[in-house]
C-alpha cells in the first residue's frame, strides 16, 4: 500500500511538474475573475528569425531607470520601457520583442520574447511599451524575479524588435548597481 501512495504521489508530483513549466517558451495567462495576469518567463533562445533588410524600424529611446512617462511626461517607477518608431509609408504589425539580460558582473544572463499583442505602428508615429506588470494600451507582462529585478551589478539589457518585412531594431541600455526597483 505505501508502495503504491508513493508511486502516485511521485506521478501526481510529475504532473504538476508538467503543468507548471507548460508554456515556458512565452507567455502563460491566467484569468481570475474580470482581471487577466500574465507572467513572462525567460527562454533559452531568442526566437526572431527575422532576415529582412527594409529599414523603417527603429528604436528611438530604451529607458530602465529615471523612467519617464511618454504621454504624461511624469516620473515613474523604474521599468524596461521602449520607444519605437515606424519611419516607412506602411503599418506595421506583428509587432514582437526579445531583450536579453547580462549581469556585468557574474556574466549570468535571461532572455525573454513578447508578441506586441494589440499593438500596430502606423506610418511616421512612435509608440512605447512598457514592461511593468500593468494593464492598459502598450504596458506588457515583465518577470519580477528577473536579473534586472534582482541583481545588485550592472545589467546590460540587449534589445530586438521586429515586424515581417522589415529589419529588426536594435538597442543596449544598461541599468546601474542597485535593484533598479525605486521610485525616481
Amino acid at each position: 500500500m505505501k508502495g503504491r501512495m508513493l508511486k502516485i504521489a511521485v506521478l501526481v508530483g510529475l504532473c504538476l511538474i508538467v503543468l507548471a513549466t507548460a508554456g515556458c517558451s512565452g507567455q502563460k495567462t491566467s484569468t481570475t475573475g474580470t482581471t487577466t495576469a500574465k507572467t513572462v518567463l525567460p527562454v533559452a533562445n531568442n526566437p526572431i528569425k527575422n532576415t529582412a533588410t527594409t529599414e523603417g524600424l527603429k528604436i528611438t529611446e530604451a529607458m530602465v531607470e529615471n523612467n519617464v512617462d511618454s504621454a504624461t511626461k511624469k516620473d515613474l517607477t523604474d521599468r524596461l520601457q521602449v520607444t519605437l518608431e515606424n519611419t516607412s509609408a506602411t503599418a506595421m504589425g506583428d509587432l514582437e520583442i526579445y531583450y536579453k539580460m547580462t549581469d556585468s558582473v557574474t556574466k549570468k544572463s535571461e532572455g525573454y520574447y513578447q508578441k506586441l499583442t494589440g499593438l500596430t505602428l502606423e506610418p511616421g508615429k512612435t509608440a512605447t511599451v512598457y514592461f511593468d506588470n500593468e494593464t492598459g494600451a502598450g504596458h506588457y507582462p515583465e518577470n519580477k524575479y528577473s536579473i534586472y529585478r534582482t541583481s545588485n551589478n550592472e545589467v546590460v539589457i540587449s534589445i530586438e524588435v521586429s515586424s515581417p518585412g522589415f529589419k529588426p531594431a536594435t538597442f543596449e541600455v544598461k541599468k546601474a548597481t542597485g535593484t533598479g526597483e525605486t521610485q525616481d
